[in-house]
């Protein structure tokens, strides 16, 4: 089976938001982690479509510029996905 990270399709980064979203919601109720319970706060968005918190919004769009860059020139470095 093809890896769907690896070969699957390219998002809209509104899709790509708002399936980071799910990912980190489904692991805040698994864990219950406070943390990833405040992030998602700060994630969310308003009913209007607007985030939450504009600033984490601007930092996370900001985050796609080097991916954007990277996928461009030959694909992100996975070396860079993992811990160190």
């Amino acid at each position: 089976m093809a890896d769907p990270i690896i070969n699957g399709p390219k998002l809209a980064p509104t899709v790509a938001y708002k399936a980071m979203f799910e990912f980190l919601m489904q692991y805040a109720r698994r864990t219950q982690s406070e943390d990833i319970q405040a992030l998602l706060g700060d994630l969310s968005l308003l009913p209007d479509g607007t985030p939450a918190d504009p600033a984490m919004y601007s930092d996370w769009v900001a985050a796609l510029g080097p991916v954007d860059k990277a996928e461009r020139s030959g694909g992100y470095d996975p070396i860079r996905l993992r811990l160190r």
